[in-house]
């Protein structure tokens, strides 16, 4: 039932948006969509905002985070933001690589081999949640909703492969959040 939702609601939703940002000509406004997208879903994904809350409640339980609301409430909303960031991100370079035909493997064996360069220097106490952000984006509103806007526009593109191309979408958006995740940590914590 729910891929039949999907099929007869969000792909058709998102080719016709694709569709209707390409025939505009504005890369600008393109992007900025994507991007936009990528946030807002991210940001709202029930998932996310568990798994901040509680990393937030577990960090202040180790004794590496002030126990009071606040700051509880600042982490929480800063990693939250952080990984919302990197999903926009994610999908507006997604964009640019169905735009301009960026081969993707290697794009991702790129992103893995910064993520794991990263988990080298990154504390100890994100490294775990980052790696969690990678699959807590990639849920229940995320994906239906970059997957169509994803296949719509590599359906629209001639020459794009709409499997290749939508699905390569997803990948981004599980790929940077852990990126961004230790940053943020490195960030926070320091080195």
């Amino acid at each position: 039932m729910f891929m039949q939702g999907l099929e007869m609601a969000l792909f058709p939703l998102g080719e016709n948006m694709a569709q209707a940002l390409t025939r505009k000509g504005s890369l600008f406004w393109l992007l900025v969509f994507a991007f936009t997208l990528g946030f807002s879903t991210t940001v709202a994904e029930p998932a996310l905002i568990a798994i901040a809350k509680e990393a937030a409640h577990i960090a202040a339980a180790g004794g590496i985070l002030d126990n009071n609301p606040e700051t509880l409430k600042s982490y929480a909303l800063g990693l939250r933001l952080t990984v919302a960031f990197s999903v926009g991100l994610a999908i507006l370079l997604g964009v640019l690589r169905i735009l301009l035909n960026w081969p993707i493997h290697f794009m991702i064996i790129g992103g893995y081999v910064l993520v794991m360069l990263i988990t080298i220097i990154a504390p100890q106490e994100i490294i775990g949640i980052a790696y969690d952000t990678g699959g807590v984006t990639t849920s229940t509103i995320t994906v239906p909703l970059v997957t169509a806007l994803g296949v719509g526009l590599a359906t629209v593109i001639q020459g794009r492969n709409p499997l290749l191309d939508g699905f390569g979408l997803i990948a981004f958006a599980s790929l940077l959040p852990m990126f961004f995740a230790m940053v943020y940590g490195i960030v926070i914590f320091g080195i």
